[in-house]
Protein backbone atom coordinates (compact mmCIF):
# COMPACT_ATOMS: atom_id res chain seq x y z
CA UNK A 1 0.00 0.00 0.00
CA UNK A 2 2.84 2.36 0.90
CA UNK A 3 4.51 1.86 -2.52
CA UNK A 4 1.22 2.73 -4.30
CA UNK A 5 1.01 5.93 -2.28
CA UNK A 6 4.62 6.83 -3.16
CA UNK A 7 3.96 6.15 -6.85
CA UNK A 8 0.80 8.29 -6.78
CA UNK A 9 2.60 11.14 -4.99
CA UNK A 10 5.48 10.96 -7.46
CA UNK A 11 3.07 11.08 -10.42
CA UNK A 12 1.31 14.12 -8.95
CA UNK A 13 4.65 15.84 -8.30
CA UNK A 14 5.82 15.30 -11.88
CA UNK A 15 2.44 16.44 -13.26
CA UNK A 16 2.77 19.73 -11.39
CA UNK A 17 6.42 20.05 -12.36
CA UNK A 18 5.55 19.64 -16.05
CA UNK A 19 2.75 22.20 -15.72
CA UNK A 20 5.13 24.65 -14.01
CA UNK A 21 7.74 24.14 -16.75
CA UNK A 22 5.27 24.36 -19.64
CA UNK A 23 5.83 27.41 -21.78
CA UNK A 24 2.58 29.30 -22.13
CA UNK A 25 1.86 32.92 -22.89
CA UNK A 26 -1.38 34.89 -23.07
CA UNK A 27 -2.66 38.03 -24.70
CA UNK A 28 -5.66 39.73 -23.15
CA UNK A 29 -7.43 41.18 -26.17
CA UNK A 30 -9.12 44.58 -26.22
CA UNK A 31 -11.03 46.44 -28.89
CA UNK A 32 -10.35 50.02 -29.97
CA UNK A 33 -12.63 51.32 -27.17
CA UNK A 34 -10.50 49.49 -24.60
CA UNK A 35 -13.16 46.84 -23.89
CA UNK A 36 -11.99 43.29 -23.20
CA UNK A 37 -12.95 40.92 -26.02
CA UNK A 38 -11.27 37.72 -24.82
CA UNK A 39 -7.98 35.92 -24.59
CA UNK A 40 -5.45 34.38 -26.92
CA UNK A 41 -3.32 31.64 -25.36
CA UNK A 42 -0.03 30.48 -26.87
CA UNK A 43 1.36 27.07 -25.91
CA UNK A 44 4.84 25.89 -26.89
CA UNK A 45 5.04 22.45 -28.52
CA UNK A 46 8.08 20.65 -29.95
CA UNK A 47 7.38 21.87 -33.51
CA UNK A 48 5.91 25.32 -32.91
CA UNK A 49 3.24 27.20 -31.00
CA UNK A 50 -0.47 26.48 -30.70
CA UNK A 51 -2.33 29.81 -30.77
CA UNK A 52 -5.84 29.47 -29.27
CA UNK A 53 -8.39 32.29 -29.36
CA UNK A 54 -11.55 32.62 -27.26
CA UNK A 55 -13.11 35.94 -28.27
CA UNK A 56 -16.45 37.75 -28.19
CA UNK A 57 -17.92 41.09 -29.18
CA UNK A 58 -16.26 41.20 -32.61
CA UNK A 59 -17.91 41.94 -35.97
CA UNK A 60 -19.14 38.81 -37.77
CA UNK A 61 -17.10 37.46 -40.67
CA UNK A 62 -13.52 36.67 -41.58
CA UNK A 63 -10.69 38.65 -39.98
CA UNK A 64 -6.92 38.73 -40.35
CA UNK A 65 -5.25 37.22 -37.27
CA UNK A 66 -1.53 37.90 -36.87
CA UNK A 67 1.39 38.10 -34.50
CA UNK A 68 2.83 41.62 -34.75
CA UNK A 69 6.43 42.66 -34.14
CA UNK A 70 6.14 44.82 -31.00
CA UNK A 71 4.47 44.15 -27.66
CA UNK A 72 2.39 47.32 -27.50
CA UNK A 73 -1.22 48.21 -28.26
CA UNK A 74 -0.67 51.97 -27.97
CA UNK A 75 -1.48 54.61 -30.59
CA UNK A 76 -4.62 52.90 -31.90
CA UNK A 77 -2.69 49.59 -32.05
CA UNK A 78 -0.15 51.09 -34.50
CA UNK A 79 2.64 50.70 -31.92
CA UNK A 80 2.48 46.92 -32.55
CA UNK A 81 4.18 47.71 -35.90
CA UNK A 82 4.02 45.19 -38.78
CA UNK A 83 3.83 41.42 -38.75
CA UNK A 84 6.42 39.52 -36.74
CA UNK A 85 8.99 38.79 -39.45
CA UNK A 86 12.44 37.85 -38.08
CA UNK A 87 13.54 36.23 -41.37
CA UNK A 88 12.57 39.26 -43.54
CA UNK A 89 10.28 36.98 -45.56
CA UNK A 90 7.53 37.87 -48.03
CA UNK A 91 3.95 38.42 -46.91
CA UNK A 92 1.25 35.87 -47.42
CA UNK A 93 0.38 32.30 -46.59
CA UNK A 94 -0.35 31.64 -50.25
CA UNK A 95 2.50 33.55 -51.86
CA UNK A 96 6.04 32.41 -52.52
CA UNK A 97 8.01 29.79 -50.65
CA UNK A 98 8.20 31.51 -47.28
CA UNK A 99 6.10 33.97 -45.30
CA UNK A 100 6.16 36.27 -42.30
CA UNK A 101 6.38 34.21 -39.13
CA UNK A 102 3.41 36.22 -37.81
CA UNK A 103 1.13 35.36 -40.76
CA UNK A 104 -1.64 33.03 -39.65
CA UNK A 105 -4.94 31.89 -41.16
CA UNK A 106 -7.99 34.11 -40.86
CA UNK A 107 -10.38 33.63 -37.96
CA UNK A 108 -14.14 33.49 -38.52
CA UNK A 109 -16.47 35.29 -36.13
CA UNK A 110 -20.05 33.98 -35.90
CA UNK A 111 -23.17 36.16 -36.13
CA UNK A 112 -23.19 36.54 -32.33
CA UNK A 113 -19.67 38.04 -32.37
CA UNK A 114 -17.94 34.96 -30.97
CA UNK A 115 -14.97 32.95 -32.18
CA UNK A 116 -13.09 29.94 -30.90
CA UNK A 117 -10.03 29.17 -33.00
CA UNK A 118 -6.88 27.06 -32.83
CA UNK A 119 -4.00 27.88 -35.16
CA UNK A 120 -0.66 26.07 -35.15
CA UNK A 121 2.27 28.31 -36.04
CA UNK A 122 5.45 26.34 -36.77
CA UNK A 123 7.48 29.49 -37.55
CA UNK A 124 7.58 30.95 -34.02
CA UNK A 125 8.70 29.89 -30.56
CA UNK A 126 8.12 31.04 -27.00
CA UNK A 127 11.65 29.94 -26.11
CA UNK A 128 13.99 32.88 -25.57
CA UNK A 129 17.33 33.03 -27.31
CA UNK A 130 16.02 32.03 -30.75
CA UNK A 131 15.76 34.42 -33.71
CA UNK A 132 12.08 33.44 -34.12
CA UNK A 133 11.16 33.95 -30.44
CA UNK A 134 8.17 36.20 -29.93
CA UNK A 135 9.68 36.98 -26.52
CA UNK A 136 12.39 39.17 -28.05
CA UNK A 137 13.58 42.52 -26.62
CA UNK A 138 10.46 44.50 -27.64
CA UNK A 139 7.91 41.69 -27.25
CA UNK A 140 5.06 40.86 -29.62
CA UNK A 141 1.31 41.39 -29.92
CA UNK A 142 -1.70 39.65 -31.40
CA UNK A 143 -3.71 41.82 -33.81
CA UNK A 144 -7.15 41.15 -35.29
CA UNK A 145 -7.95 43.09 -38.45
CA UNK A 146 -11.26 44.41 -39.78
CA UNK A 147 -11.14 42.33 -42.96
CA UNK A 148 -9.88 38.94 -44.04
CA UNK A 149 -6.23 38.56 -44.98
CA UNK A 150 -5.81 38.03 -48.71
CA UNK A 151 -3.01 35.50 -48.15
CA UNK A 152 -1.31 37.23 -51.07
CA UNK A 153 1.88 39.16 -51.68
CA UNK A 154 0.50 42.43 -50.34
CA UNK A 155 -0.92 42.86 -46.85
CA UNK A 156 -4.45 44.23 -46.86
CA UNK A 157 -6.58 43.01 -43.98
CA UNK A 158 -7.62 46.55 -43.11
CA UNK A 159 -7.82 48.41 -39.84
CA UNK A 160 -6.73 46.91 -36.55
CA UNK A 161 -9.85 46.20 -34.47
CA UNK A 162 -8.40 44.29 -31.51
CA UNK A 163 -5.01 43.93 -29.87
CA UNK A 164 -3.36 42.10 -27.02
CA UNK A 165 0.23 42.15 -25.79
CA UNK A 166 1.70 38.64 -25.49
CA UNK A 167 2.87 38.08 -21.89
Amino acid sequence: MKSKLVIAATAIFFSFTNIANAQTATATMQDSAGQAVGTVTLDQHPNGVLVSAELEGLPAGAHGFHIHAVGSCDDGFKAAKGHFNPEDASHGLGYGTNMHAGDMPNIFVDTDGNVTADVFNHLVTLESGHSNSIHDADGSSIIIHAKADSYGKDAGAGDRIACGVIR
